[in-house]
């Protein structure tokens, strides 16, 4: 072997060397990380904003990996625990999904019946009303023929509890010119026989059903004398 065929063996002796001298050092990096992160566990992370009260379906989250050791407890680990469940407040795009994030809906009271009527959009919704909200329902009704009784607007349930809210619906799309019909959302309420009676009657009979948002914690009771209005009240002052 000539001298330069020796240089030649020791070039590649070095290469050999710097080449497993370099993987060591990455392979290091590597275990030196893995023992400051630690194993990796599947969690969840929102993929967009969730308004409150707003039923939760896995379609809303995506799977992350994340170390273990950085994982709070209450991580939910696992969409089926969020079946049936909705947001108890507004969540927010890359959130990571934790338990206390999902509630269940709110469930009739013993006594109660779950009764459901379609409420139109513009007047009666219009975006506000959310599960666990409390409403005044509205209901006006047409003067009676020869006069006996004048049109009125009476409150006929008060503090009516929501326990859910459809999605919104085209109504008779045929009969209007342009196709697009009245739109309306099935609301949800949970109430006694006897308002649930009331809602039907007013349902079938009244000329709107309309609903009014109660401010949370008001537990301001209305009079007899608050929950009927006729025109003719305000003439008579």
């Amino acid at each position: 072997m000539n001298s330069r065929q020796r240089r030649g063996v020791i070039l590649i002796v070095l290469s050999v060397v710097c080449a497993v001298a370099a993987f060591a050092g990455v392979l290091a990096v590597v275990n030196d990380v893995e023992s400051k992160v630690g194993q990796e566990t599947t969690a969840y992370e929102l993929k967009q904003d969730i308004p409150a009260y707003q039923e939760l379906t896995p379609s809303q989250f995506r799977r992350v990996k994340v170390p273990e050791r950085w994982l709070p407890d209450t991580a939910v680990r696992d969409l089926d625990e969020i079946d049936d469940k909705i947001a108890p407040i507004a969540l927010h795009e890359g959130s990571l999904l934790q338990r206390e994030m999902a509630v269940d809906r709110p469930a009739l009271e013993p006594g109660q019946r779950e009764i459901a009527i379609m409420i139109d959009a513009a007047t009666g919704v219009a975006g506000k009303i959310d599960p666990g909200a409390r409403v005044d329902i509205f209901a006006t009704f047409e003067a009676e023929d020869r006069g006996k009784s004048p049109a009125s607007s009476q409150i006929i349930v008060s503090a009516a509890k929501v326990i859910d809210v459809g999605e919104l619906e085209v109504l008779d799309a045929d009969r209007d010119d342009d196709g697009s019909g009245d739109e309306a959302v099935p609301i949800t309420f949970a109430l006694s026989p006897s308002d649930a009676q009331r809602l039907a009657y007013a349902e079938s009979f009244a000329t709107h059903v309309r609903l009014a948002l109660v401010a949370p914690g008001d537990e301001t009771a209305l009079t007899p004398g608050e929950r009927t209005y006729t025109l003719d009240e305000d003439r008579e002052r």
